[in-house]
């Protein structure tokens, strides 16, 4: 059998799409690209809070599977809403890459009082400020290459962006500082690719599995499920990491006041993923307040 999947027309996206298709022809199967434009790709002007829960980067790849048009569904992760829709379900997670975010331009030391950095993530900016508050944060929209070229460019004298983005690009060398992800917790999925396909078919679903990685599958899962509970998108300050630790699997979450002014932080270890992610944002939420910082109803 051809393999079909679908993906975005990005650069980034391409490489990701590309690099399943290289582990899938490691196993004997061939595979060809479905090129799709999603509604984050077509519209560059609305800033990113304001479209996220939508799943902006995934509606229209997850369609193409629904219609029949595509066998697998080729996403990055922390581009996945916090609900998959009916009909599919999540079935790989390839071995994952550095889910850190990095400055490029200048190390957080490096920049002076009152300095310029961009950023289109709530959490991104609340988590600068949270540490060096006389920063001026910016949004910023555009593929990774347009992104990357803003720091230095009319008073941007900073962006962040994913590690895991700069790898795939083999533009590592850009980073000016890897943010350490105890404190400056990432984004949900970010670093990881998330491979759908239909409940209904079996022969994709075993293929895939062939090249799932279990501890990166498990992380990704606790922490969508942290997002599910939580019943938003990066349109909030709010992030967790997982991590596999022997037989245990450990999820650290932030949530965090818009101006980076009050946060609060938790860690829960485990075996059960989606319970761990589950009880991370009630913990959060609820018993911590994290709920009021963002001025939700208790």
């Amino acid at each position: 059998m051809t393999l079909r999947l679908a993906t975005r027309r990005s650069p980034l996206a391409l490489i990701q799409a590309r690099y399943v298709q290289g582990r899938l022809a490691a196993l004997g199967l061939v595979s060809e690209l479905v090129l799709l434009d999603t509604k984050g790709d077509r519209d560059v002007a609305t800033d990113l809070a304001t479209l996220a829960g939508q799943g902006v980067f995934a509606v229209e790849i997850q369609r193409a599977l629904l219609s029949g048009d595509a066998d697998v569904a080729v996403h990055s992760a922390k581009d996945l809403p916090s609900s998959t829709p009916e009909g599919l379900s999540l079935v790989s997670v390839p071995e994952r890459r550095d889910p850190a975010d990095v400055l490029v331009g200048r190390s957080l030391a490096g920049l002076g009082p009152g300095a310029t950095v961009a950023t289109g993530s709530p959490r991104r900016r609340a988590l600068l400020l949270e540490r060096r508050p006389d920063l001026h944060v910016v949004p910023l929209r555009g593929n990774m290459a347009t992104r990357l070229s803003a720091a230095g460019k009319n008073g941007v004298d900073a962006v962040i962006a994913a590690m895991a983005a700069l790898e795939r690009l083999d533009q590592s060398d850009l980073t000016s500082e890897r943010l350490d992800p105890t404190w400056f917790i990432p984004q949900v999925g970010q670093g990881a690719l998330a491979l759908e396909a239909r409940l209904d078919d079996a022969q994709t679903r075993e293929a895939l599995l062939a090249i799932n990685d279990s501890s990166a599958f498990s992380a990704v899962v606790a922490e969508r499920a942290f997002l599910s509970e939580l019943g938003a998108g990066c349109s909030i300050p709010a992030g967790a990491h997982a991590e596999v630790e022997g037989a245990t699997l450990a999820v650290r979450g932030v949530m965090i006041a818009p101006d980076g002014t009050k946060s609060v932080r938790a860690e829960v270890s485990g075996d059960d993923s989606i319970a761990l992610g589950t009880q991370l944002a009630r913990h959060l939420r609820d018993d911590l307040g994290g709920g009021a910082l963002l001025g939700w109803d208790s």
